[in-house]
């Protein structure tokens, strides 16, 4: 196959990545970086965000199926394997992305990249594993609901978003899990665990050429071993959605739980997603102020001077179509009125009164040195591009924004507040404690 070259965007000096993208589709990132270790991120546009409400919870569950063995590797070699080396292996799953990978020596990447492609591409997914696969998922469902935190955030979703998928669990409901059978998810991953669907981010102390013709070659070599693609799908078509208008009044939701010793308390708006990533730095900077840090003025005013609330976090949740600008508290039942009256005031400030330099001076600080931590290992790198490149389709966003931050000023950051943070409508779940 022969790959053609994206010229990679302008990046600051700390990151030069390459980006390249084969005949096939697969979208190839590769980063020479001298730190003895090689990661392979694996990206695919798969989460719960695609799901229809019939197999909520298949992404989920396939990321789980995925090491449960193909026709060169029975379940558990592969683990055994990577053990058998010193790397590490793991994988996750979100509403817009499934990603896996590898961490390894260098000098044993070229043999286990394969593997991970295999893996991940190959997936036999076979009945009694499925079966037996079922029940770890059924577990977990049950752990996540018994987590108030959980339990907490997925009420939270559901006021949210009254229509976008971002309203549903990442596990999907026991109800779902239960009713799912082999083909379904063998048809899901046929569908969409293609290589024009993927991004392969690989970080480590190889040269970039060989990093990527070791990929190259590890697709090659897993795709001559894939199974003949099923001529029809049995899935249904992928609902459209539209993006969903901000608050046009309160919207409440209280909830008793007898397992609760103190109560929830969280507010959210509607916001911006990575589709309009420029409307996003301004609310990231905000929730910074407001909830993230002891010198933040939610966590100063209410928890560490008037004690009125356990803790208080603020965070600007960015989802591929829309995103929620969150706040949440844990707190007695009683505080409930006035820490909420008290958080509307907070923002009703930013809105009439700029935010001070030092707080802003603050933020960019912090932005540019979390940049600096965070790209300190082939995994920090990896992860970084994989994500942008997978979600995004551009490095560009990523390498530059500690300066996406730096150049935001009280007079965006207060228009911003305008906009988006409404104090008179706004989604509100409350869980108390029974009496």
């Amino acid at each position: 196959m022969t790959p053609t070259l994206i010229k990679s965007p302008q990046a600051p000096r700390l990151n030069a990545p390459t980006v390249r993208r084969l005949a096939n589709g697969l979208t190839i990132v590769a980063e020479q970086l001298p730190i003895e270790a090689v990661n392979l991120n694996l990206w695919l546009n798969v989460g719960s965000a695609i799901e229809t409400d019939a197999i909520n919870g298949m992404a989920h569950f396939l990321e789980h199926m995925v090491f449960k063995g193909t026709a060169q590797l029975a379940s558990g070699e592969f683990e055994r394997l990577i053990e058998e080396r010193g790397a590490v292996t793991n994988a996750a799953t979100s509403q817009d992305y499934t990603h896996y990978y590898i961490t390894t020596a260098p000098k044993d990447f070229a043999e286990l990249a394969p593997l991970q492609m295999d893996v991940v591409l190959n997936a036999e997914i076979a009945d009694e594993a499925f079966e037996r696969e079922r029940s770890v998922i059924l577990e977990e469902i049950r752990r996540s609901d018994d987590n108030p935190r959980r339990r907490t955030f997925a009420k939270a979703m559901e006021v949210a978003f009254e229509k976008l998928p971002y309203r549903r669990p990442v596990l999907g409901p026991s109800s779902v899990i239960e009713q799912l059978t082999p083909q379904q998810m063998r048809d899901f991953h046929t569908q969409h665990y293609q290589p024009h669907s993927m991004t392969a981010a690989v970080v480590g102390n190889l040269p970039v050429e060989e990093l990527i013709q070791i990929v190259e070659t590890s697709l090659a070599q897993v795709q001559a071993h894939r199974p003949a693609i099923a001529a029809q799908s049995s899935l249904h078509d992928l609902p459209s959605y539209s993006l969903e208008p901000a608050f046009d009044r309160v919207v409440r939701q209280e909830v008793v739980d007898d397992s609760l010793q103190q109560a929830r308390l969280v507010m959210a708006w509607r916001a911006p997603g990575l589709a309009d990533l420029q409307e996003t730095y301004a609310l990231d900077i905000l929730a910074t102020i407001l909830g993230q840090g002891r010198t933040a003025r939610l966590i100063r005013d209410l928890r560490e001077e008037k004690g009125l609330v356990t803790s208080i976090a603020a965070s600007n949740i960015t989802f591929e179509m829309q995103g929620a600008f969150y706040i949440s508290a844990q707190l007695p039942a009683e505080n409930i009125p006035v820490v909420e009256a008290a958080i509307a005031d907070h923002i009703r400030r930013i809105q009439t009164e700029p935010v001070t330099e030092a707080e802003i001076a603050r933020v960019r600080t912090q932005v540019a040195n979390r940049f600096i931590f965070g790209n300190e290992t082939p995994s920090d790198r990896a992860s970084l591009y994989g994500y942008y490149q997978a979600m995004v389709g551009d490095l560009a966003p990523a390498l530059n924004y500690p300066a996406h931050i730096q150049a935001l000023d009280a007079v965006s950051l207060q228009a911003s507040a305008q906009r988006y943070l409404s104090t008179e409508a706004y989604g509100v779940v409350v869980l108390k404690p029974a009496a």
